[in-house]
């Protein structure tokens, strides 16, 4: 029996490829917690019927997480697997080979965002006003731009997941977006034709999973809402979406199945919709391939759209009726990148991961990833490190679930996006339902700047920083089966202390009682307990009854703390009251005057260098443009000055801090 070729890659994605050769197969597969996601249920596909006949081995052309979400299906089903990335390898496949996925047609259409277009309105399917043709220079650009009326969206008809897209609201941003979106389209696509549509203000986006097979059957999974984004590229995503009625999620479903019929196609896949505040919508793109948020419909309705991809290209119908589709429960899905989120809500970080835990142990968590610890986050893919899902009986339980889940989750050695995904999922308006596409703009006008605390919130830290301190200080006392004459009394039980946090000192006062600390903290009373084992990459603690985790990062014997706490990292610095008035006569490191000089805020490569010494610059102007996994970003002056030095050329791969230029 033939091979298989799994192309769940297949519509416009081009992979960057270090420069040397890459060759590796997978042998780690999606772990699940206990309490599976995917719940039985009669119509659940998700028993595999060993007399049903399909391949015997399966090649999966992807990498990463996805690769890790084929092979576990496979290997329930009894296919073998090979996941390889070569060149040698592009015509090793060519024979006897049958495709999983949509056929060539579906893609080509589909995968052509002016093609998808036309045919959309083909098959009566709502569109967004615009230009439908291709944009030839940034003069046209403009032209059309003025007849359609800003703002505009400027795309990449080849595009997807954000990349090659630009909002302009005048001119000027037109020109640049023009110029923007085409050399990333070209870079990430091999395709730098543009198209220009109206930019739907404050929308919502809501996406249908559609599924077909080859015998003309095609059906509608429901919803999934993929509203908050960030650079237009989805970062928390769920199913159902809580702003749908049945009457407008049937109207999706049917037009989605509408166009996936007029293209004749056959497996599964995600028609895009911008949904505005009155319940209208249009037509976005169609992802003719597996989509990264795809877990979440495979909780609520019992579906393992892999095995249904893989019964699709075998030639089997689809085994269920458009009636059959429940829509049980809620799931929410946070995409957990190498980002740093205080960087234009995540600007990529490298690095290698000295630890990983995930959370599995916690009831309804899944997680799909392709790492391990040890794996290396580089420039040259997307920097993703896993997909965490949570599944509940309603919202409030899956959000629940994903809020313990992202405390309990350990990523160490890269900078990550966690902090940015639990704020989200904790806010009001998110809680309430209250979203858009530009939810973290509005959120966070002023960029992230991570958990803000309560004043009890602050207490609890302070509290559970100083109970940290005093169990390393004690711990640090005793060697096993030795003995060692104290340097302080043993038998000291009250210990006053002086923390700093956010640049402000506070008076603590901790009392020690085994596992429990009773600590004063500027006069507020707290009761602390704990197993205290400082060798956990994580912590349980009770705080006045109230049950928290926390990882404490990092601890210097200079009196220096970094503890993670309601996601976000704090940097602490506690000392006994005696050492703290000695501190005071410690001189402080001079701060490194920014003002002058430009450093990469990423790690990446310089595309353009728009500056030379001697040039004189004005606040905001252009001077180069760094691409880091295929964005382009440019970085401006932060004053008028006049160039000293440049310390860059184009094609220079460039690390986060590395100088960039000088002005006088």
């Amino acid at each position: 029996m033939a091979g298989l070729w799994v192309g769940t890659v297949a519509a416009g994605r081009h992979w960057r490829r270090p420069p040397q050769q890459l060759l590796w197969t997978l042998k780690r597969t999606p772990v699940y917690s206990q309490q599976c996601l995917v719940v039985s249920r009669s119509l659940s596909s998700a028993g595999y019927d060993p007399q049903e006949k399909t391949f015997d081995k399966i090649l999966i052309a992807n990498r990463g997480e996805i690769a890790c979400r084929v092979i576990k299906t496979c290997k329930k089903m009894g296919i073998k697997t090979v996941a390889i990335h070569s060149d040698v390898d592009a015509s090793s496949a060519a024979a006897d080979v049958t495709f999983i996925g949509p056929d060539t047609h579906a893609i080509q259409a589909m995968g052509d965002k002016i093609e998808s277009k036309l045919l959309a309105k083909r098959a009566k399917v709502n569109t967004i006003p615009g230009f439908d043709g291709v944009v030839k220079d940034a003069d046209e650009a403009v032209r059309i731009a003025r007849e359609i009326g800003y703002p505009v969206m400027i795309k990449a008809s080849a595009g997807g997941g954000g990349k090659g897209m630009r909002i302009a609201w005048d001119d000027e941003e037109t020109r640049d977006g023009f110029r923007f979106s085409s050399q990333e389209a070209a870079s990430s696509f091999g395709d730098d034709r543009l198209l220009i549509e109206k930019f739907i203000d404050n929308p919502r986006h809501i996406e249908i999973q559609v599924l077909g097979d080859k015998h003309g059957n095609a059906l509608w999974l429901n919803e999934r809402e993929c509203s908050i984004q960030r650079r237009n590229q989805k970062v928390v995503e769920e199913a159902p979406s809580i702003f749908l009625d049945q009457e407008t999620r049937r109207a999706m479903g049917e037009q989605a199945v509408a166009l996936a019929k007029a293209v004749q196609y056959s497996s599964a896949g995600t028609v895009e919709f911008l949904v505005d505040s009155q319940k209208n919508f249009y037509f976005l793109e169609m992802n003719t391939r597996l989509q990264v948020e795809h877990p979440v419909t495979e909780c609520i309705t019992g579906l393992d759209l892999v095995q249904e991809m893989i019964r699709v290209a075998k030639g089997y119908p689809l085994r269920h009726k458009q009636a059959d589709i429940p829509l049980s429960g809620w799931a929410v899905e946070c995409r957990v990148y190498a980002e740093d989120p205080y960087k234009s809500f995540g600007l990529p970080s490298i690095g290698r991961l000295s630890q990983y835990q995930e959370p599995i142990h916690l009831p309804g968590v899944r997680v799909d990833s392709g790492i391990q610890p040890g794996s290396d986050i580089s420039i040259y893919y997307d920097p993703m490190i896993s997909k965490l899902i949570t599944y509940g009986s309603d919202r409030a339980e899956a959000l629940k679930r994903m809020e313990d889940a992202l405390d309990n989750y350990v990523i160490r050695g890269v900078t990550h996006n966690i902090p940015l995904l639990r704020e989200v999922i904790v806010n009001t308006r998110f809680v309430k339902g209250d979203i858009s596409t530009k939810f973290l703009a509005d959120v966070y006008p002023d960029g992230f700047k991570g958990h803000i605390l309560t004043q009890s919130e602050r207490n609890q830290l302070l509290a559970i920083a100083s109970s940290l301190f005093v169990a390393s200080q004690l711990r640090a006392r005793h060697f096993q089966e030795h003995s060692r004459v104290p340097v302080v009394r043993a038998d000291v039980a009250k210990w006053e202390l002086s923390i700093k946090l956010h640049g402000e000192e506070h008076s603590v006062v901790a009392l020690s009682n085994g596992s429990t600390f009773d600590v004063e903290v500027d006069g507020s009373k707290l009761n602390v307990t704990s197993t205290w084992n400082l060798a956990s990459p994580l912590l349980s603690v009770n705080v006045d009854g109230m049950q928290r985790t926390v990882q404490c990062l990092s601890r210097e014997a200079g009196g220096s703390m970094s503890i993670q706490f309601l996601g976000t990292v704090y940097n602490v610095h506690i000392l006994t009251k005696l050492a703290a008035e000695l501190n005071k006569f410690m001189l402080e490191k001079v701060t490194e005057d920014t003002s002058s000089i430009l450093r990469s805020p990423m790690p990446g490569v310089v595309v353009a260098v728009s500056v030379k010494p001697g040039d004189t610059v004005a606040e905001g102007q252009e001077i180069c443009v760094i691409e880091a996994m295929k964005m382009q970003n440019s970085m401006t002056a932060g004053k008028m000055g006049k160039v000293k030095s440049v310390h860059c050329k184009a094609g220079d791969t460039v690390g986060e801090g590395d100088l960039l230029v000088e002005l006088e």
